[in-house]
């Protein structure tokens, strides 16, 4: 197995560098790249991200420009996962929320139990409440889970935490350029792999808050939810994925022993 990782990197100047160095260095023969996606950070965000890739040898630093926002970051670094011929794309925060200690142990799981998509799940063992998630989101979220697991016929525990493995299977499959730009761009991809038939699990993970800036409005993103939810239960995932592009079509045929 060999993963690729994509950091999505906004404001991240005081958490990016800790983040990459939590990740073990015996992990590091098992990444076949590493791509810090820097989204037009008004801070040193890209100068940490460059000094990083000065430092380890399989970053790279890919520049918006411009803040594009969160779709638009993570479609560009799965994209290159898509290229890249990896097996498992994962997608890790520079918060240094989720734990890069453990982005071999997940894609070596995503691929043993056969799933297109891995979500870390925060609420599966109680690690959200223990890392001092704010007792608003927990409820919240909670209501949140119980709608997603009815539309999309799972049982899973979160769906929001955005430490998300993408298997080749998926890789190949959704067509992530169709998909929202803002923070339910992950809900939206599992949509799509639930619209393809594709296998979606979750393992528990911890997670910490420590005062790191939020970007995401949770009003406005539990009605984006909302209509995600209604969305697919219109048919609009299915109706998505049915359309692949003929690069997609190549990229599928090329890649198809490695799923």
């Amino acid at each position: 197995m060999n993963l690729f990782v994509v950091i999505p990197a906004y404001q991240a100047a005081s958490t990016l560098r800790e983040t990459v160095e939590r990740i073990p260095a015996t992990d590091w023969d098992r990444i076949l790249r590493l791509a810090i996606v820097e989204d037009g950070s008004r801070d040193a965000t890209g100068e940490v991200a460059r000094e990083l890739a000065s430092r380890f040898p399989r970053i790279e630093v890919l520049s918006n420009g411009r803040n594009l926002g969160y779709g638009p970051t993570v479609k560009r670094g799965l994209e290159e996962a898509r290229r890249s011929g990896c097996e498992v794309a994962a997608v890790l925060h520079a918060d240094g929320q989720y734990p890069p200690e453990r982005l071999v142990e997940f894609a070596d799981l995503c691929v043993e139990r056969k799933l297109s998509l891995l979500q870390g799940s925060r609420h599966r063992s109680g690690g959200a409440r223990r890392g001092g998630m704010p007792l608003y989101k927990i409820v919240a979220g909670k209501l949140l889970v119980a709608l997603e697991n009815r539309t999309f016929g799972l049982r899973l525990t979160d769906y929001h935490s955005g430490y998300l493995f993408h298997h080749r299977s998926a890789l190949d499959r959704i067509p992530y350029a169709r998909l929202g730009d803002s923070f339910d761009f992950d809900l939206q991809a599992i949509a799509c792999a639930r619209a393809l038939g594709l296998a979606v699990g979750e393992e528990a993970i911890a997670t910490r808050y420590a005062g790191e800036e939020s970007h995401l409005n949770p009003v406005t993103y539990g009605l984006r939810v909302l209509k995600v939810l209604a969305r697919y239960r219109m048919g609009h995932f299915k109706r998505i994925c049915a359309v692949i592009s003929r690069p997609s079509i190549h990229r599928l045929r090329r890649h198809s022993g490695n799923g």
